[in-house]
């Protein structure tokens, strides 16, 4: 990846500088981004915006391109050069949610897998939801999946510190069930980045996570489907998205 990914380097990073690489209308290309792509590794795109002096201008989406990570404005008029220093900041609030699902995400898929032997077939992120699929037979999988999301959140409720490190291939592919995705990783990915919840799990992951399992809270089931035999969905949120919102005095 030609752009430097600063959120694998720092999940809590939520304003940077760098510089203009490519400018063209509203699709602008920096060495450097703290935005996480979408749809990139399961997760949907950060927002945010991007300032250049006195102009600011709102980021709808990054998404990878080849090497690059383009930033797409809502404006095709910005002012941006290559060789122009800007300020990024992320939509935090945006970021932080996505960063608790998919914590909590690996947390479930490490227990189904171990439990029962079940990979995840696919999934995604949102900031309001999340949603896996698994390789789950049987008539009693709603049950299973139920069992396996009371666990999730009694180990998420224990404040495991989530570490990130890196390792090569080679190395990182004997670790047992370091990728629980039934499509496995493409053998051009020489150096993995490894995001392990000590005596939980270890996986290879590309994505912002949080520092520890107790800023998660309570995941909730919102939706259970059966997509075919082997092949059961989930949808999930926080607890807190649930909460009816106070009416004003």
């Amino acid at each position: 990846m030609k752009t430097v990914l600063l959120y694998q380097q720092d999940s809590y990073l939520r304003e940077f500088e760098a510089r203009v690489e490519e400018a063209s209308g509203g699709r602008v290309v920096l060495d450097r981004t703290a935005f996480h792509p979408g749809p990139h590794g399961g997760l949907d795109t950060d927002t945010g915006y991007i300032f250049y002096g006195d102009k600011r201008y709102r980021v709808v989406r990054a998404a990878v391109e080849g090497d690059v990570v383009a930033h797409y404005l809502d404006s095709d008029t910005a002012t941006l050069e290559p060789g122009a220093v800007v300020k990024g900041v992320i939509d935090w609030e945006r970021r932080y949610r996505m960063m608790r699902l998919h914590t909590f995400s690996h947390i479930l898929a490490a227990v189904l897998y171990e439990k029962h032997d079940v990979l995840v077939t696919g999934g995604h992120i949102t900031p309001d939801y999340g949603k896996d699929d698994f390789s789950i037979e049987g008539g009693g999988w709603r049950e299973v999946i139920e069992e396996a999301f009371r666990e999730a959140n009694e180990i998420a409720s224990r404040c495991i510190e989530v570490k990130v490190y890196w390792l090569p291939r080679e190395e990182a592919l004997k670790i047992p069930g370091i990728v629980k995705l039934a499509n496995k990783l493409p053998p051009e990915v020489e150096t993995l980045r490894i995001v392990e919840i000590p005596g939980v799990d270890v996986q290879a992951d590309g994505g912002p996570h949080v520092r520890n399992t107790c800023e998660i809270g309570r995941v909730v089931i919102t939706k259970l489907e059966s997509k075919g035999k082997r092949r059961k969905r989930v949808y999930y949120t926080l607890e807190e998205a649930l909460e009816p919102t106070p009416e004003a005095p």
